[in-house]
């Protein structure tokens, strides 16, 4: 038998309210333990906590009791709601520890119950840990989003069942009257679907949402990058010089503005030719931050390495100091007086908004996106496939990779991985 765990569910004492949790199939008698008599499944009711040893009373609260077959663990689930105080969770959580059979819940426990006992599936574990980790408006709103591609992945999957059925009954009965002896109804179903599934890869992933838009300044020595990053984020993040040179390496500023995060990366200073083998190394790691950028601020008149015009923002730096600009669609900048800072960042506001998923649209993951691209790729060659027994093994790879996409088939250390990411009340 499984042990029965607890944990605090609710936020860090000191608070109002603190909310402990127990789950497992001695949940009900610790908490019988603890308050008497639970009251009727699913009702709030308010209590005097005892240590069940000595008698002593920890505290007032309410508390309630939820049957396995509609809580949120699959398993038969207590709940106490105390006063927030750390002496009064410690003392509740000290009698728990010491019953037989009941311990400390590890890290995401709660949730790994509720999807090894098919209460959520991966994709809706997922969207949890996005919506606990989320710090913009846009990124909870793409968590919220996320929830629903669990919906969309069972359609899939009937569909797919359903294009199953038909290539087996055309192998199997295609003398009957009432089975397709051709392709016509199955290669329209599995157009349809590759169609959809294909849109969803289309659309941005969720890496910029959550880990924020990259955005490399790049320039000469000198030429202003790392005094207006420290204008931009607000802070000090990179050392600043008159000396060219200073920034020899790579420096990131995780910052939002406007509701999107951005993750700002200050380089060293791009030169033909230097004597420095430390700063050639860090030119060397500049080059290979703009190849990667989502967008690069670049500080410089003459063109940019990698030059590719849907990201690059070309600006006229320290313009406070100089006088010509090179080009008109240069924007003057000075991080000293402030001249440009405001376009400059609405700028970045805009081009970093486009490269999102439009709000409520639900953004795949890494690996969302890898799983459902098996998918599709399986489909691909279902539809060009003539013959229905190969036809069907590809159907069934496309089922794979969406089972593995939910959860009902993956690996043990996938699992482990992601269930590290939660606190321990869930």
């Amino acid at each position: 038998m499984k042990d029965t765990i607890f944990a605090l569910s609710s936020g860090a004492p000191p608070a109002a309210i603190a909310v402990i949790r127990v789950s497992g199939a001695k949940a009900l008698r610790a908490l019988e333990q603890l308050a008497g008599a639970a009251p009727a499944p699913r009702t709030m009711s308010l209590r005097t906590i005892r240590n069940p040893e000595t008698g002593e009373v920890l505290d007032r609260g309410l508390i309630a009791v939820f049957p396995a077959v509609t809580s949120v663990t699959g398993e038969p689930l207590a709940e106490l709601h105390l006063h927030g105080s750390r002496a009064i969770v410690e003392a509740v959580e000290n009698v728990l520890a010491g019953m037989e059979g009941v311990r400390r819940a590890r890290a995401g426990e709660f949730t790994w119950r509720a999807f090894e006992n098919g209460r959520i599936d991966l994709v809706q574990v997922e969207s949890l840990s996005d919506l606990l980790r989320a710090e913009t408006e846009s990124q909870r709103r793409a968590a919220m989003a996320e929830e629903g591609l669990s919906g969309e992945v069972e359609r899939w999957r009937g569909a797919l069942l359903h294009l199953s059925a038909l290539v087996e009954a055309a192998l199997d009965q295609s003398d009957e009257d009432d089975v397709p002896t051709d392709r016509t109804e199955i290669d329209r179903i599995g157009s349809r679907l590759a169609a959809v599934i294909g849109s969803m890869l289309d659309r941005p992933g969720a890496e910029r949402l959550f880990d924020g838009i990259r955005v490399v300044f790049a320039g000469p020595p000198n030429s202003g990058k790392s005094t207006l990053i420290n204008a931009l984020s607000g802070r000090e993040v990179a050392i600043t010089s008159p000396i060219a040179g200073t920034t020899r390496d790579v420096i990131e500023a995780p910052v939002k503005l406007g509701g999107v995060a951005f993750v700002l990366t200050d380089t060293a200073g791009l030169r033909a030719e230097s004597g420095d083998p430390i700063e050639r190394i860090g030119i060397e790691r500049a080059h290979r931050r703009i190849e990667e950028a989502d967008l690069v601020v670049w500080m410089d008149d003459g063109p940019p390495p990698h030059d590719e015009a849907a990201k690059v923002i070309r600006i006229f730096p320290r313009a406070d100091e100089r006088r010509v600009r090179a080009s008109a669609d240069e924007l003057p900048v000075s991080a000293v007086t402030g001249e440009g800072l405001a376009a400059l960042t609405h700028l970045l506001i805009e081009r970093g908004r486009a490269l999102l998923p439009r709000e409520g649209e639900v953004a795949l993951s890494r690996r969302q996106r890898e799983h459902l691209s098996r998918c599709h790729a399986s489909l691909a060659e279902f539809q060009n496939e003539s013959d229905e027994l190969i036809a069907a093994e590809h159907l069934r790879q496309a089922r794979q990779a969406l089972d593995e996409l939910t959860g009902r088939a993956g690996t043990e250390e996938m699992l482990d991985a992601l269930f590290a990411t939660f606190c321990v009340g869930k």
